[in-house]
């Protein structure tokens, strides 16, 4: 006989770890004990060798389904004689950190209790085990226990108590387990949030939208706005309230095979739909005569996603399975709302009726967004179902350290060891809300993973709230302060990803960020590494007139990119008035507020304009989408010219290679003028910075030797781009690595300043 002591780190607490070490070892007749301690669980277990293997090998292979191991080691022990297993209380430490699991789809055992009439959790919308359920949005400290979350307001019933008590039930200790009898319960209001006797509040909040009415749901990280996705009117009638002119809708349908009606699904995105995560997944649409055409107005795209709480499964069958437009509850660019007051105060007049209940959530949650390029999960959004789940960073963090990311899609990072703990997405903290958001979630955080920083990581931009943030804690706590150039931080970010731990060619393309020169980048080819990196080539500087008015008025660029290329305005005097061309002219020939910039993002909008696709944008990077739709079915026809050239202002008087896009601009000037079909024009220009990409980083490897490429930066969220782009550098003999854990946008600064910080600091 032998005994081993196992040590075991990572999400093992709150996920049935030690009820499945409990039966484990039952089945193969081993003694001993299973605990919970200061950041993970300790086995001791005894018995024969043989048996002894194979309940490490089943530990590591076969784990509960939300657990994830990230440490396991053992030592021998002399035996005890003992003769039976147990479960020991947890070791008495309340500021035990904990590796919190995201909130999981119910499982297919709660569901098929939900659905079975001699059940007694049937027709229930909360039930839950160990396996499925709330986890971040209910916890309101450490350690993670009962009296933790917002399920403490719920005292459970004897039958739930008997269920939480046994370790051979799959709910032994799932801390929101609950039942009709003891927990959550549905209330239906009216439009102004004054309550409506219904018997069946799910019911009555069913034949409303089959109606056509707007509903406001609370879920599980927030609430939805809620309509019939076949429903023109009630669709349009949404847009209207939420002024959200354009911009699409999400759509949750009750299976797969009613997605399949819908969209082009694949193995791929099937088994992403029906993941544990169950996120919005990005298709492409088939069939869109099921759903209205205002859901997602001229857009080959639909993002759709499956029920993934009871309450969702409830509410698709009680409306006979119609897809239903499924939209975070907010006006429009708002933080989606989350309490019970404030959704009634700020979804008051576009919601109808209301769909509560009395589990608060405690920390706000966006759905995520995920998409399929060339057969690889590419995350939009990296929130619900994802977030808490740590990433594993190359190498130690020498100090604990927090990276609060950007100012647009937002997250904020904490590091400890080699895990790096990403947030769920906060959105724009533009917005004092999402500000306030941010600032009570890092302080959670920190609480639950027990990280106190002693080093703050933040962008280069001195005006971003996430920047300000860093300063001013830093100067009153006395902490390290590093400031990261946003370009740097995207490469980072994909590096840590990957594991990377050797210099890379970086291409980072995006909208814009703070350059070392206080201009706005955007189209950066870098050569470095976590410590340091430097500026091998970037797109030629142009002006951006009026800022981020700019963004907002695609035409305006496609002017600045015109007047450096002294090419005629012709393709825009049709559609702009003479007056506004003349007062951007002056702007860029005065250089009044209008700051250089080397962004593909803005050379999308410059070209989506001259070739009549968008002059003005409804949403964010709406031009440079549009244009991407136009291209996707187009045959490849060829590229436009493009050239290198000295700096062209002192403004771009370093060592790097300029790439001048004025050669560029003239031909699509051309094609325009010609009347070339603007399909082929995107096509042309999608290929022309495939080729662009290839030439410039041949001639980085050339100079360098450098064989490794990571694309990062929200322009990869293009999937012409990124396949292409990656298929091409592959090609030529380079290894390419794109984001696959985090977001190729904003939403990954966070990880990336967080790598840079603890390099630096080591």
């Amino acid at each position: 006989m032998e005994r081993r002591a196992i040590v075991i780190r990572g999400i093992v607490q709150g996920v049935g770890f030690r009820p499945f070490a409990y039966n484990l070892a039952a089945r193969l007749c081993l003694t001993g004990f299973v605990k919970n301690q200061t950041g993970g669980v300790l086995i001791e277990v005894e018995g024969e060798p043989r048996s002894l293997e194979r309940f490490v090998a089943e530990l590591t292979d076969r784990p509960p389904p939300l657990a994830h191991i990230t440490h396991l080691s053992w030592e021998s022990l002399a035996p005890c004689g003992e003769h039976q297993f147990r479960i020991e209380s947890s070791e008495a430490d309340a500021a035990s950190p904990v590796f919190i699991s995201p909130d999981v789809a119910v499982c297919s055992e709660c569901l098929a209790e939900v659905l079975d009439p001699a059940d007694r959790r049937h027709g229930y919308p909360f039930l839950n085990c160990t396996n499925c359920g709330p986890r971040l949005t209910i916890i309101t400290g450490a350690p993670y226990d009962r009296q933790h979350t917002t399920m403490a307001a719920f005292p459970m019933c004897a039958a739930c108590r008997a269920e939480y008590d046994n370790p051979r039930d799959r709910r032994f200790h799932a801390q929101p387990t609950a039942c009709a009898a003891c927990g959550p319960r549905l209330q239906s209001l009216d439009g102004k949030g004054q309550p409506v006797a219904a018997s069946d509040p799910l019911a009555h909040f069913a034949a409303a939208l089959l109606d056509g009415k707007i509903g406001a749901l609370k879920g599980l990280g927030g609430y939805h706005l809620v309509c019939d996705a076949r429903n023109s009117r009630a669709v349009a009638e949404l847009r209207r309230r939420k002024h959200r002119d354009e911009k699409p809708f999400a759509v949750m349908a009750p299976d797969v095979e009613s997605v399949a009606a819908l969209c082009i699904v694949g193995q791929a995105g099937r088994d992403l739909l029906l993941s544990t995560r169950c996120p919005i997944v990005l298709l492409r649409k088939c069939s869109p005569a099921f759903i209205a055409d205002e859901v997602a107005p001229g857009n080959p795209w639909l993002g759709v996603m499956l029920p993934y709480t009871p309450l969702h499964h409830l509410l698709l069958r009680a409306v006979g399975g119609v897809p239903l437009v499924m939209t975070s509850g907010n006006r429009s660019d708002e933080p989606i709302a989350y309490r019970d007051d404030e959704a009634v105060e700020k979804l008051a007049g576009i919601a109808d009726l209301f769909l509560v209940h009395n589990r608060l959530i405690h920390v706000r949650c966006d759905d995520s967004v995920m998409r399929i390029v060339d057969g690889i999960e590419q995350p939009l959004r990296r929130s619900r179902g994802y977030a808490p789940r740590p990433i594993s960073l190359p190498f130690e963090c020498p100090q604990p350290i927090l990276a609060v990311g950007g100012q647009l899609k937002g997250t904020f990072a904490l590091g400890r060891g080699r895990q790096a703990f990403l947030s769920h997405h906060l959105g724009d903290l533009d917005h004092y809300e999402a500000f306030r958001a941010f600032e009570q979630d890092v302080t959670l955080y920190q609480d639950l993973f027990g990280i106190t920083p002693s080093c703050l990581a933040h962008d280069l931009h001195p005006d971003y709230a996430t920047s300000r943030y860093a300063r001013e804690r830093a100067a009153r706590q006395g902490v390290r302060l590093v400031a990261v150039q946003h370009h740097h931080a995207h490469l980072a970010a994909c590096m840590a990803e990957h594991g990377l731990t050797e210099p890379v060619i970086g291409v980072t393309f995006d909208g814009s960020g703070y350059g070392t020169d206080g201009a706005v980048w955007g189209g950066e080819f870098l050569v470095g590494d976590y410590r340091d990196f430097r500026r091998a080539a970037h797109l030629r500087y142009v002006g951006l007139p009026g800022g981020d008015q700019a963004v907002r008025e695609p035409w305006r660029m496609a002017v600045a990119h015109l007047a450096d290329a002294g090419a005629d305005y012709a393709a825009l005097k049709a559609r702009i008035l003479p007056v506004e061309l003349r007062l951007i002219d002056k702007m860029l020939e005065r250089r009044f507020n209008s700051p250089w910039t080397s962004s593909v993002g803005r050379l999308f909008d410059a070209v989506a304009a001259l070739a009549g696709v968008r002059d003005r944008v409804r949403y964010e990077g709406q031009a440079a989408v549009e244009l991407e739709w136009l291209a996707e079915e187009t045959p490849g026809d060829g590229v436009y010219p493009f050239d290198f050239a000295e700096p062209p202002n002192d403004k771009a008087a370093d060592a790097s290679l300029v790439v001048d896009t004025r050669p560029l601009i003239r031909a699509v000037a051309a094609d325009v003028g010609k009347g070339v079909e603007r399909s082929v024009i995107a096509r042309r220009f999608h290929s022309t910075l495939v080729e662009l990409v290839s030439v410039v980083c041949g001639r980085i490897r050339e100079a360098t030797g450098l064989g490794a490429v990571v694309l990062s930066g929200g322009v990869f969220l293009n999937a012409i781009f990124s396949r292409e782009i990656g298929a091409r550098l592959d090609a030529d003999g380079l290894r390419v690595y794109r984001h696959q854990l985090t977001p190729p946008n904003d939403g990954s600064l966070s990880l990336g300043q967080l790598a840079v910080a603890a390099a630096q600091s080591s």
